[in-house]
């Protein structure tokens, strides 16, 4: 069996976990390029543990500028199995109310600026999208997030915006009303998408800093709002991670909806017309299936 790992890519507000077990700050080189920063392992309730700010330490990477592929290569490098994300999000329901938090189970992508696959020319490969999220560690989290004290919303639609500005009211609206979006970011796409190529488990807790700018009654997102909602939203996200490893203690058996499995028939080119340079990029992420 597959030991568990819990990678934790931490967004706006979180650059660290609390309570890890032997802390080493480590540098991870992939062929993609350097990751946000550098990578903390340790082990949380005996569970081994990797952390990445994907923003790096002191925010110094805009949603554009993340390279997302260097930090899954990165994450599995170090051995992740499941990969929780953190992040900040609007929120574009009433329900869903400034330091909630929503599990969501899907993804409208509107990001243009960045690049969306380890594949490519010399190596093509479709992986499945059409769920996700992780259903298993997605509950888990939920669970997770509950124990830790936080009003938790299961299942919602994520919209990936590039940003980095936030939106107009005409967008805003566009997504709540036309799209029937739950709450928008800038950060899970491609990050989901590339999780999925390199046959990690991986599920989003989105935290509610905003109404965006929909609301009538709250106007247009306030930045020293959404830090000082942040705040409360960091403590609690800490404590959801520190949670997290009880649910998942021990051997790691085959992920009940095959996301560990996710590019067994994906991969469309020959092996004799793949790309020998490519492949050996892919070596970490898709190595299971290349050879």
């Amino acid at each position: 069996m597959v030991e568990t790992v819990i990678g934790v890519m931490g967004g706006s507000g979180v650059y660290e976990i609390e309570g890890l077990e032997s802390p080493t700050w480590r540098t991870v080189e992939t062929p993609w390029g350097a990751p946000s920063d550098q990578l903390l392992t340790g082990a949380l309730n005996g569970v081994r543990m990797v952390f990445l700010p994907r923003h790096g330490r002191g925010h110094q990477h805009s949603p554009s500028t993340i390279n997302y592929r260097a930090n899954i290569d990165a994450m599995k490098q170090l051995g992740v199995t499941d990969l929780l994300s953190v992040s900040a999000c609007g929120s574009f329901r009433e329900e869903m109310a400034p330091g909630d938090y929503v599990i969501v189970d899907q993804f409208i992508d509107r990001t243009f600026a960045r690049e969306k696959s380890f594949f490519g020319e010399g190596c093509v490969a479709h992986a499945s999208m059409a769920h996700p999220i992780c259903e298993r560690l997605g509950a888990l989290a939920a669970d997770a997030a509950t124990a830790a004290g936080v009003k938790v919303h299961r299942g919602g639609v994520y919209l990936a915006m590039e940003g980095p500005q936030f939106s107009s009211l005409a967008e805003s609206k566009l997504y709540r009303e036309i799209w029937g979006c739950s709450v928008i970011g800038m950060t899970n796409m491609p990050e989901a998408k590339l999780a999925r190529e390199a046959e990690i488990c991986y599920a989003t807790v989105a935290m509610v800093t905003d109404y965006d700018s929909w609301h009538p009654n709250h106007g247009a997102v306030d930045i020293t709002e959404i830090i000082r909602v942040l705040g409360q939203n960091s403590a609690h996200a800490r404590e959801t991670v520190r949670q997290l490893p009880k649910a998942l203690n021990g051997d790691r058996t085959p992920c009940p909806h095959g996301c560990d499995r996710a590019l067994e028939y994906a991969v469309m080119t020959k092996p004799e017309a793949r790309d020998p340079a490519l492949v050996s990029k892919l070596k970490t992420v898709a190595g299971r299936v290349l050879g």
